[in-house]
C-alpha cells in the first residue's frame, strides 16, 4: 500500500483524444465541482472506494505496471503472488475531496483464472495490459475484456488498453503496433495509452487519468444517488402530511 496521497486540482488529459472515454472533456463536470465546493456533505456518505482490475497475458508487465507507478519500482522479474492476486491501495485528495482508488493486479496463467475472477466483481476501472513487442498479447486484450466484465455486475466500466514496454521498441514497430493498439480500443470502447516500467513514461499521467475519471463518475453517482434519496424523503413526508389532514378532518366529522 502506497503511503502517499496525491493532491489533484487539475482535470488530466487522456493520450490521444480521437482514442479516449470522454474526448471532448477537457475539465471537471459543473455539478462535480459545485459539489466539492459545496459545504453540503450528504452525498459523501454514499461514496465508496473505486475499484480497478488489472488484467492481461502472462509476462505482459501488469505488475511491472502498478509497481512502477505505487512504490516508483522496476523489477522485470518480480514474481507473481501464489493466491494469483496482489492489492494496492492509492489514496487521493481530488478537487478537496478523499478519494480512494483499489488496484487489483491478477494473475494470466491459466491456472489462477477461478481466482481472478472472483475479484472482477464490483469494478468500475477494468486495464487490460499487453505487451507493446508481442502482437498477440494485443489479440488477446479482447478476451480478457469479456473476462473482466463476464465476472462483473456493473457494466458500467471505464475500460482502458494500456501497452508496456514501449522503450523496448523500435519507433517503426511501435507506430505499426500502435495503429493496430489504436483500432482495437476503439471496437473496445477504451481508452489507449502506451507506457514503459522501464522510464516511467507515460505511467503517473495514465493512472492519474483513471483515478480522476474514477472520482468524477463516482460523485456524480453518489450525488444522484442523495438526489433519489432526498425525492423519495419529499414524497413520504407529502403522504405522511396528506394522511394526517385526512385523519384530523374525520375526527371533526366525528365530533359534529
Amino acid at each position: 500500500m502506497s503511503q502517499r496521497e496525491q493532491t489533484i486540482d487539475r482535470f488530466p488529459l487522456s493520450f490521444r483524444s480521437d482514442v479516449s472515454i470522454k474526448a471532448e472533456q477537457t475539465n471537471f463536470h459543473p455539478k462535480v465541482r459545485a459539489a466539492c465546493a459545496a459545504k453540503e456533505a450528504a452525498w459523501k456518505r454514499s461514496m465508496k472506494a473505486c475499484k480497478a482490475i488489472v488484467v492481461g497475458d502472462v509476462s505482459v508487465g501488469k505488475t511491472s505496471l502498478v509497481n512502477k507507478y505505487c512504490r516508483n519500482a522496476f523489477e522485470p522479474n518480480s514474481g507473481k503472488a501464489s493466491i494469483g492476486m496482489d492489492f494496492d491501495v492509492e489514496k487521493y485528495r481530488i478537487l478537496g475531496q478523499p478519494f480512494t482508488l483499489q488496484l487489483w493486479d491478477t494473475a494470466g496463467q491459466e491456472r489462477f483464472k477461478s481466482i481472478a475472477k472472483a475479484y472482477y466483481k464490483e469494478a468500475r476501472i477494468i486495464v487490460v495490459v499487453f505487451d507493446l513487442t508481442r502482437s498477440e498479447s494485443l489479440q488477446n486484450s479482447s478476451y480478457w475484456l469479456r473476462e473482466a466484465l463476464s465476472g462483473n455486475v456493473d457494466a458500467d466500466c471505464d475500460v482502458y488498453i494500456v501497452g508496456t514496454k514501449k522503450d523496448l521498441c523500435s519507433v517503426g514497430s511501435y507506430e505499426r503496433r500502435e495503429a493496430s493498439a489504436v483500432a482495437l480500443s476503439e471496437e473496445m470502447g477504451a481508452e489507449y495509452w502506451p507506457t514503459s516500467s522501464l522510464t516511467g513514461e507515460n505511467v503517473e499521467s495514465f493512472f492519474t487519468r483513471v483515478a480522476v475519471l474514477g472520482f468524477e463518475k463516482s460523485v456524480l453517482k453518489a450525488l444522484e444517488k442523495s438526489e433519489q434519496s432526498k425525492s423519495s424523503s419529499n414524497d413520504l413526508i407529502r403522504i405522511t402530511k396528506k394522511s394526517s389532514k385526512r385523519r384530523k378532518l374525520k375526527k371533526s366529522d366525528c365530533c359534529k
